[in-house]
Order: structure tokens, then sequence, then C-alpha cells
């Protein structure tokens, strides 16, 4: 039971192994962005649940925002209470994940364009 407490964390490694796979075992350029992009989320879903602080008896209830709480309890660590800064730096990431990604898919273009093809290995077969 106690391992489904703790599921974002499982989900979390799993979809980072997806991505893993996909970025090493695909020859396939497009699917080797997505599988940077599920890497991402992966990450961004393990620093959110980082944020998720657990303290005091209350362990069982979902984390709330620590504004929206009585100070006084949360300050005796009887409530739960969600970190926001992995929050703000999540919001950061996926900015420049979005950006890496156009960037990455421009490059795909130009290179589909030159070879004809957006597999790596008949890449590295061809002369350019």
């Amino acid at each position: 039971m106690m391992v489904l407490t703790r599921i974002d964390f499982i989900v979390s490694v799993c979809l980072f192994g997806i991505g893993l796979y996909a970025m090493v075992m695909e020859p396939n350029l497009i699917k080797k962005l997505i599988g940077l992009n599920i890497m991402e989320t992966s990450v961004y879903l393990f620093f959110i649940a980082m944020g998720d602080v657990r303290l005091g008896p209350s362990t069982e209830q979902w984390a709330i925002a620590p504004f929206a709480q009585n100070i006084d309890a949360a300050a005796s660590g009887k409530v739960a209470m969600v970190n926001p800064i992995p929050s703000a730096l999540i919001l950061t990431a996926i900015v420049v994940s979005v950006s890496v990604t156009a960037v990455a898919l421009s490059i795909a273009i130009k290179l589909y364009q030159h070879y004809g093809t957006l597999d790596l290995r008949k890449m590295a077969t061809l002369k350019g």
C-alpha cells in the first residue's frame, strides 16, 4: 500500500524510461524528439511531485496551496501543503522546452530537405 501513496514517482520513472528508450533505440529523428519531450514531461512531473510536502498526521489527504489554509495550522505541521517554488520553476522549463522543440523541428525540416530522409542511419551513410 505504501507504493500507491507515491504513484506519481512511479509514473515519472516509467515515463522517463519510455522517453529514454525512444531517444536511444529509434532511428527516426521525429520519434527521438517525441522521446525527448516525454522525458522532459517526466522531469516536470517529478519536480511537481517533490513540491507536495506532507507534514504531520494529515498525510493521507491531498496537499493544498499554503496561502489557502490557516497559518497557525501550517506552522504547527498539521496540514499538508504544496511548495510553490517547483511549480514556478516548471513554468520556466516548459517555455524552454517548447523553444528547444521548435528549433529541433526546424533543424529536422532542413535535414529532410537536404537528405530526403529523417532516418539517422541512412543519413550517416549518405554523402552530403
